[in-house]
C-alpha cells in the first residue's frame, strides 16, 4: 500500500502554552510521511518562536505568516503551500492520538475518493469536562461509530473540526477554504454534505480536544449562536428546502424566533407551530403561533424543529412518525 503524504495545517495564535504538546504529538506520529504548515495568526506571546524552533530540528514543519487575520485566511494560507495529496487540520492546543494519521490515512486509501475519513474525540480539561461538553461528545462519538454524521447535520457540527482527513481533490471540490462563512469547520462539514463525500465510521478516540476559558470557540463572535443558525438556515435553503411544499417551524424560544425572522427576512412563507397555551393564537414579529396539531391538515409539509429539550424532541419525533414523516426529507432539528 502506498503511503501518501499528509499535510497538517495549523493556524495558531497566542497557544504557546499548548503548542510544544501538540506539535511533540505530531512528532510522535507512527505514520510519518507528513508536513506541517502552521500559520502565525499575528502571535505576540512567543508561539511563533516555539513552532520555529520545532522546524529548526525537523524540516517536515514550516513556519507561515497569515497575511490576512483569522482562522480562514491561515488556513487559505496553509493550504495554498500544502503538497500533500492527503489534508487534514490540527488545533494548536491539542493533541493527536499517536495512531491518528495512520489510521486515517489507511481508511481513506481503502476507501478511495468520495470519502471522509473521521475519528472519535474526547475533551480533556484542568477544570474538568461541562455536562454540555460531554453530551456533544457523547453524541458526536456515537454518529462518529456508525458514519452517519449526516443524519443530525442541522443539529450540531457533525464533523469535528481537528479530526478529520480527505484527499486533496475532494476538498477541492469542495470549495476548500474559500468560503467566508463562519463558524468555519460547520460551513465546511456542509459542504462535505452537499457534495456526497461518505463519512467512514471510526471506533477509535484519535483526537484530544482541550478545553479552557480562553478557546477561541468560546471566546470568539464567530461562534455565538447566531452564526450557527444563519448557516443552518443558508444550507437548509439551498440543500433541502422544497420550495412547492409548506414549511412549518416548531418552537416560539430564542432560536425559533431567530429562524422565523430569517425567513421572514428572506420573504419565505411558513406556518409556526407552538405547544404552549400562552404562545398559541398571539402573534410575534406578525405571525400567529398554532397548535402543533394544524400540521397534520397540510399536505407534505416540511418541518424545522428548534425545539431543544430532549424528551419534547422525541415526542416530536413519535408523533411525525405517525404522521408518515421522515428525517433529513420531511423534518429536520435545528437543536
Amino acid at each position: 500500500m502506498s503511503e501518501p503524504l499528509v499535510s497538517i495545517l495549523i493556524p495558531f495564535k497566542n497557544t504557546a502554552a499548548f503548542l510544544h504538546e501538540c506539535l511533540n504529538s505530531i512528532v510522535s506520529q507512527s505514520y510519518p510521511h507528513w508536513e506541517v504548515l502552521a500559520v502565525d495568526d499575528h502571535s505576540i506571546d512567543g508561539s511563533r518562536e516555539l513552532v520555529a524552533s520545532f522546524a529548526g530540528h525537523d524540516a517536515r514543519f514550516r513556519v507561515l505568516e497569515n497575511g490576512g487575520n483569522g482562522i480562514i485566511e491561515a488556513l487559505r494560507t496553509a493550504f495554498a503551500t500544502s503538497k500533500g495529496g492527503l489534508i487534514t487540520r490540527m488545533d494548536s492546543d491539542d493533541i493527536m492520538h499517536p495512531d491518528r494519521l495512520k489510521i486515517m490515512v489507511n481508511s481513506l486509501l481503502q476507501n478511495g475518493k468520495g470519502h471522509l475519513a473521521i475519528g472519535q474525540v474526547r475533551y480533556f480539561s484542568d477544570r474538568g469536562i461541562s455536562d454540555g461538553y460531554a453530551r456533544y461528545e457523547g453524541w458526536l462519538n456515537t454518529l462518529t461509530a456508525s458514519g452517519t454524521n449526516y443524519s443530525e447535520i442541522y443539529k450540531e457540527c457533525v464533523i469535528p473540526s481537528p479530526c478529520w482527513m480527505v484527499h486533496r481533490e475532494d476538498l477541492n471540490t469542495c470549495g476548500a477554504f474559500e468560503s467566508d462563512r463562519y463558524p468555519e469547520d460547520y460551513d465546511l462539514a456542509f459542504r462535505f454534505y452537499e457534495s456526497g463525500l461518505r463519512c467512514i465510521p471510526c471506533t477509535h478516540v484519535l483526537h484530544l480536544w482541550r478545553d479552557y476559558p480562553s478557546r477561541t470557540s468560546r471566546t470568539s463572535e464567530h461562534y455565538a449562536q447566531n452564526y450557527f443558525l444563519d448557516i443552518k438556515l443558508y444550507y437548509f435553503l439551498k440543500l433541502d428546502f422544497k420550495q412547492n411544499r409548506v414549511l412549518a417551524v416548531w418552537g416560539a424560544g430564542t432560536k425559533g424566533k431567530l429562524i422565523a425572522r430569517g425567513l421572514a427576512d428572506k420573504g419565505i412563507p411558513f406556518i409556526w407551530l407552538c405547544d404552549n397555551p400562552r404562545k398559541i393564537g398571539k402573534k410575534i414579529y406578525g405571525r400567529e403561533l398554532h397548535h402543533f396539531s394544524a400540521l397534520s391538515e397540510i399536505k407534505r409539509p416540511q418541518s424545522i424543529i428548534t425545539v431543544a429539550n430532549d424528551e419534547a424532541q422525541q415526542m416530536i419525533r413519535d408523533y411525525l412518525k405517525v404522521q408518515g414523516h421522515d428525517p433529513l426529507t420531511d423534518y429536520f432539528f435545528f437543536c
